[in-house]
């Protein structure tokens, strides 16, 4: 059984989207997975992401990811959400993992607008709902124009919201105007998917986060969410100011390669990354040090 969940927070309100964790040579650690999964929880984390792009899903085997999926929630899935990435650029494809994950125990879907193809918006509304479609799991949007190279536009938003399985939106668009406006028109939950926007997000009505920091300061995260709810505008400020050089350290490259390089510092499981990712340079592992001294987190 998944934790409770309100219409409002489906998913609950702190998910990390977390790595996936390879042995030395290469091969999934699923025991990794499981202590990583549980060391999130345990830090404050409502849910976890499995098989998004920063569990590096476009170099994982369809097999690698259901075992992921079951995993995770064997580990932790009677304490938190577990929300499986299940999309590609192939809608096809996309619904035979929607499946997939379903039947590995997720709670949720994480549905990525469809890459490199550059649909229409009506290409975008059969995609996302043939997922949700498939199965009887709730799903979330993911909007990120940078990577797909196309957005979810307003209109498709909402003619989206109207679909009963799709509850949630998970918004890299970058831009709080139409954010905005998608928030209000379509009453989708809103969780920001880009860490710096976490506080700006959250004061146009989103409630909560998907996060790559979450995997170091997810207690930061927490108590910066809390200050907002309760209205404290000025200590929900003052954190989210603190955390500007984990959020800039941490994105100054590919955010899956700063967070494994972080975890191995930190004696957490991450382990290795698959091509065409490569670890940090000497030089960027000690810019990542010093962006994360600056924000409290030493390593």
């Amino acid at each position: 059984m998944a934790p409770t969940s309100t219409p409002q927070t489906p998913f609950g309100r702190v998910l990390t989207a977390m790595v996936t964790p390879f042995t030395a040579d290469g091969i999934l650690d699923l025991d990794g997975a499981q202590r990583l999964a549980a060391h999130l929880v345990d830090a404050g984390n409502d849910g976890i992401v499995v098989n998004g792009t920063t569990g590096e899903s476009p170099t994982t085997s369809d097999g690698e990811k259901a075992d992921i999926v079951r995993a995770v929630v064997e580990a932790v899935g009677d304490r938190a959400h577990v929300v499986a990435g299940a999309s590609t650029n192939d809608t096809r494809h996309s619904v035979e993992l929607a499946r997939a994950a379903e039947a590995a125990g997720a709670h949720g879907l994480l549905a990525v607008t469809p890459y490199y193809s550059k649909p229409p918006q009506e290409g975008l509304y059969r995609h996302f709902s043939a997922i949700a479609d498939a199965t009887g799991l709730p799903v979330m949007l993911y909007d990120i124009p940078g990577r797909s190279g196309v957005p979810i536009n307003t209109e498709t938003i909402v003619r989206l919201a109207e679909h009963p399985r799709i509850v949630a939106n998970k918004d890299a668009k970058g831009d709080l105007g139409r954010a905005s406006w998608a928030l209000a028109r379509s009453g989708l939950a809103w969780y920001s998917g880009d860490d710096m926007l976490n506080l700006p997000l959250l004061s146009v009505g989103a409630v909560g986060f998907v996060s790559v920091v979450g995997h170091i300061v997810t207690p930061e995260l927490r108590a910066l969410l809390e200050a907002h709810l309760s209205g404290d505008v000025q200590k929900a400020t003052e954190i989210h100011q603190k955390l500007l050089p984990v959020f800039t350290g941490m994105f100054r490259t590919q955010g899956v390669i700063t967070t494994k390089a972080v975890l191995s510092r930190l004696g957490l499981p991450g382990g290795p990354l698959r091509l065409p990712l490569v670890e940090l340079s000497e030089e960027e592992t000690e810019q990542l040090r010093r962006d994360l001294a600056a924000g409290g987190v030493q390593l």
